[in-house]
């Protein structure tokens, strides 16, 4: 019998956890760990584009106005940035 009590404190104590954690963004649900901005290095960035590295490399080529950073010689794309790029309207205009 106290082997039973203790499992259920326990299933008590993981629920009372997990229903805490929720309510900890309960009037702000959009927050979340991925609005913050992220980095991407260039030789890294077709990987979170979906894209091979010969079209990455033809894109960056064709648009050099990507929104980038360039630090010490070397390119960072902002994950939320060059996405909201990508889905802008000038690509698709004819």
């Amino acid at each position: 019998m106290d082997i039973n009590l203790f499992w259920i404190g326990a299933g008590l104590a993981a629920l009372g956890y997990f229903i805490g954690d929720g309510l900890k963004n309960f009037k702000n649900p959009k927050a979340s760990v991925s609005d913050y901005p992220v980095l991407i290095k260039e030789t890294e960035l077709y990987y979170h584009l979906g894209l091979s590295r010969e079209e990455t490399a033809e894109l960056l080529a064709k648009y050099p106005g990507a929104p980038k950073i360039e630090l010490e010689g070397t390119a960072y794309f902002q994950y939320q940035h060059i996405k909201d790029w990508l889905s802008s309207n000038h690509f698709y205009k004819k």
